[in-house]
């Protein structure tokens, strides 16, 4: 309960009614009404659950440089079975996580049978997924009226909420469960945290990374699912723009970049902020790059004070000890 309400988690809180409150303001209240907030839930789906997917290798102090690729192949080659070998479209759309699952394994066993860091191996990886999403559509684009079922899906709503952004935050309660209750889930933290001390208690630090990486992958199929539902269709831009966001939910959600944290709901209410940014684009006019800006200062600025808080914690703990170390001498010389 005290990491829900942590100081970061109700500074996000603040920043997002804050942020909706000025972005209504400025559009006279457009974008209070429920169109448009259905359409931002609708839309920040992706940015969480990529953001989970991120958050998931830094707990064992991990990257995935190749999240935007492992959901654009996903989503194109789900659209290709859909659309082009006649596939079932429910089927169809829902192996896209399959695929995230294969291809984030591929990454973690990769990385622990070359023992090459895991950033180089994502970072190629990426460039070889963009590679094949490219041969699978080419230029063209797959339309959603090839899965109508599907996209009904992605267009449902429950009492103005989208479902598809109710099923995100499903998954994100999952994910929560499975840090807080479960063996493997703690293991992964454990790994991250201290990886000498997990290996010293039996925990095997390559099954870890090879288990994030795969579940990384997972929630990027996830995320590429989502996309099948609601965007108008496939094609290699699906993807593209999932780097950043990836990493800006959950770092500036708290997650530490060192490994052995996570932060579930600090990563939902960071991804609502770097949505509002995205929002807000259209209304102040903001050009793209602006918004790439800012999101990118504001992760800069979250690792910087979070750096800066760890060298004053690590000040006052050796200052601590010092005067424990000067107190103790001064009742041995008395």
């Amino acid at each position: 309960m005290r990491k829900l309400v942590s100081a970061n988690n109700l500074l996000l809180i603040g920043v997002v009614i804050v942020g909706a409150a000025i972005l209504a303001v400025a559009s006279s209240g457009q974008f209070l009404s429920p169109v448009s907030i259905t359409s931002f839930f609708r839309f920040v789906s992706v940015p969480i659950l990529i953001g989970l997917a991120q958050m998931v290798t830094l707990c064992v102090g991990q990257l995935n440089l190749a999240v935007g690729a492992i959901g654009g192949v996903a989503a194109c080659l789900s659209g290709v079975m859909i659309s082009s070998w006649g596939v079932n479209p429910w089927i169809g759309a829902l192996f896209a996580v399959v695929t995230g699952a294969v291809l984030g394994l591929v990454n973690g066993l990769l990385i622990v049978g070359t023992r090459i860091n895991g950033f180089i191996v994502t970072l190629a990886m990426s460039q070889i997924l963009i590679g094949l999403q490219y041969a699978l559509v080419g230029t063209s684009t797959i339309s959603r009226s090839a899965w109508p079922e599907v996209a009904a899906f992605g267009r449902a709503e429950i009492l103005g909420i989208p479902v598809i952004f109710i099923m995100t935050l499903l998954v994100a309660a999952v994910i929560a469960l499975f840090f807080a209750q479960s063996v493997t889930g703690r293991q992964l933290l454990a790994s991250g945290g201290n990886s000498s001390a997990a290996q010293l208690a039996g925990i095997s630090i390559d099954r870890s990374i090879v288990i994030a990486h795969a579940l990384s992958g997972l929630l990027c199929g996830v995320a590429a699912f989502v996309s099948i539902s609601f965007l108008p269709g496939v094609n290699t831009t699906v993807g593209g723009d999932w780097l950043l966001p990836s990493f800006a939910a959950p770092i500036i959600g708290g997650v530490a970049l060192v490994g052995g944290s996570v932060a579930v709901l600090g990563t939902v209410l960071a991804a609502m902020v770097v949505r509002l940014v995205d929002a807000a684009s259209p209304i102040f006019k903001f050009d793209a790059a602006v918004v790439n800006f800012v999101v990118g200062a504001v992760v800069l600025g979250t690792v910087a004070l979070g750096r800066l808080r760890e060298v004053q914690t690590a000040r006052r703990v050796s200052q601590l000890r010092a005067r424990r170390a000067e107190a103790a001498l001064a009742e041995v010389n008395r």
